[in-house]
């Protein structure tokens, strides 16, 4: 019992993990947007790649987890989250788009540039609205953030053991 509650104090709460994920993916653009001229397209897909990875992850947990305990605990939250669900949409949208062309095709850097323009809005929107309102609720931030840290854990295990698995095929 005790191993558990200090993972727990460990784990930051649910609005500090979504923060992390927002400043560790918004780095992974800025490198991504201010070197892809010069970047191997080998470089620019694993960049690219491991970009789309975090975002999907992100987008998993925010929409399993997150958004729900939101719309249950969160005062005026509705039109927030319906908005970002559309975000998020296009931002799955753009992703598929990614990881199914080539760092030599036209439109490749332009399809990241912009869907790190799309991320950028939705990451100030959640920051600057929802967050704010977040905090404010009786939601349970540490509880929900273990949650969303184990099923984040859970997913990047899942990604990891499904390319080690293609890699051995």
């Amino acid at each position: 019992m005790a191993k558990r509650s200090n993972t727990r104090s460990r784990t930051p709460d649910a609005i500090k993990l979504l923060k992390n994920d927002h400043d560790e993916v918004s780095a992974l653009f800025q490198k991504y947007s201010k070197g892809h001229k010069r970047l191997s397209e080998s470089q620019k897909e694993s960049l690219a790649q491991e970009i789309c990875q975090m975002l999907t992850v992100h987008t998993q947990i925010e929409e399993e987890i997150f958004y729900p305990a939101c719309q249950e605990h969160v005062k005026g939250a509705d039109e927030l989250l319906a908005e970002a669900k559309v975000e998020h949409q296009s931002a799955k949208d753009l992703i598929a788009k990614i990881e199914e062309g080539s760092p030599d095709s036209e439109d490749y850097d332009a399809e990241v540039i912009v869907l790190g323009e799309y991320v950028k809005h939705h990451i100030k929107e959640e920051q600057n609205e929802l967050f704010p309102k977040v905090r404010k609720s009786k939601l349970d931030l540490k509880e929900l953030g273990q949650r969303l840290a184990e099923r984040k854990s859970s997913l990047m295990g899942a990604e990891e053991g499904e390319e080690s698995s293609m890699a051995a095929e």
